[in-house]
């Protein structure tokens, strides 16, 4: 298995420093340097995501740590330069001058809007970006080369949802989605309607964004109940998702949510209770319930940190494994002689399929230099006995 199984000492941390260096990926960080990498990292820890952008956050940082105490990078320190931004997009373009300003060689951004807002900049600079965002716009190299996702786009997600759903119903059926008010929750919307017509499903989907901070949706519920919706798909995070999962069983509601990757989580299940059962998860990343052959490193990991993947929950895995993907990147362009941001943008279109153990959708993550989506493929979960039970590995839109 490919760069997966190490053995670590689990005792070196990224240290932070401060170095300036010109836009274009890498400046003064040659090649024959023997500094630090840095890498940006912007991170939603106390904003509207911060539920699930602080366990993405620590894995990256963790893996960061386990990859740093086994010799880093041919030798050379990782450092992740980490912020808050508060779910803010302002915020997120300040902090992206800062770390362009400290020497970067890449950045790990984190939602939808300062995703796209930032796609622009990070051509114009060359400097790769990964992030917590599948919007699929991501993934195109003519509209943003430097951008690379690492999971299915949610627009995948919604169409396996959407194929899952139809199969279910047996005959036609109606469709609630609730989303987040904002690009992130928008982000399948179209897309899925397009799948609708495109695979003749017998289907009909309406759409209704969840107001932030909202104590419950029972008037939203009322609305899709009116329209005759049995199933709800879910573009959001698992807390307000686990309101829902309360509110149609306070209400009596038969109705069967299908949440999408942000919300199908330990998270949604310890929150939801016994309102979550029965309810489908579609997850690209396989929760410790999986048994993944990729965990295993995660788990020693955090066993010699006094914790455990279950602990950790699903989300730690998503960031262990997109700041994974970054590092490859980062090492085959180090190891071809040149640690510019378009080395890197090379060395991650050229360096092949990369093995996650099971843990990535159908266990490869590799792009090109045409399609800068690494995955289509999807986990299948339903909630059952207070845990994420497989239904099914591995699936794909068609």
């Amino acid at each position: 298995m490919k760069n997966i199984r190490r053995t670590a000492a689990l005792t070196a941390a990224a240290t932070l420093a401060l170095t300036a260096c010109a836009p274009g990926g890498g400046g003064d960080e040659s090649a024959e340097g023997d500094g630090p990498i840095k890498v940006g990292v912007i991170a939603d820890l106390t904003g509207a995501t911060g539920d699930v952008g602080t366990p993405y956050n620590e894995g990256m940082l963790g893996y960061v740590k386990w990859r740093n105490a086994d010799g880093g990078i041919d030798g050379r320190d990782i450092e992740a330069i980490s912020k808050d931004y508060a779910y803010d997009v302002p915020t997120a373009e300040r902090l992206y001058k800062e770390y362009v300003n400290e020497g970067v060689v890449a950045i790990q951004g984190w939602g939808t809007g300062d995703s796209e807002a930032l796609m622009n900049k990070v051509t114009a600079d060359e400097l790769p970006f990964m992030s917590a965002s599948y919007a699929e716009v991501l993934t195109d190299p003519e509209e943003a080369p430097y951008n690379f996702v690492v999971a299915p786009t949610y627009s995948d997600q919604m169409r396996v949802a959407l194929n899952w759903i139809a199969e279910d119903a047996g005959g036609p059926a109606d469709v609630a989605m609730l989303h987040n008010d904002s690009p992130f929750g928008l982000a399948p919307l179209q897309d899925g309607q397009d799948w609708i017509g495109e695979q003749s499903l017998d289907l009909t989907m309406n759409a209704y964004p969840m107001p932030a901070g909202a104590p419950n949706f029972v008037g939203l519920l009322s609305k899709a109940k009116s329209q005759g919706a049995k199933y709800v798909v879910i573009q959001n995070v698992s807390s307000p998702a686990a309101q829902v999962a309360k509110d149609i069983k306070a209400q009596g509601l038969d109705m069967k949510i299908v949440c999408l990757n942000w919300c199908s989580d330990e998270l949604f299940v310890e929150t939801a209770g016994d309102a979550a059962e029965g309810h489908v998860l579609v997850q690209p990343f396989a929760p410790s319930s999986a048994d993944a052959d990729g965990h295993a490193d995660i788990e020693e990991f955090l066993e010699g940190e006094g914790s455990s993947l279950e602990e950790k929950g699903v989300h730690y895995v998503q960031g262990w494994y997109t700041m994974h993907m970054m590092a490859e990147g980062i090492a085959k362009a180090l190891e071809d002689g040149d640690l510019s941001g378009p080395a890197i943008k090379d060395a991650l279109e050229d360096m092949g399929a990369i093995d996650t153990g099971g843990v990535v959708g159908t266990g490869e993550v590799e792009f090109s230099a045409d399609s800068h989506r690494g995955q289509t493929g999807t986990g299948v979960y339903v909630v059952e006995g207070g845990t994420m039970k497989q239904l099914d590995a591995g699936v794909t839109p068609e």
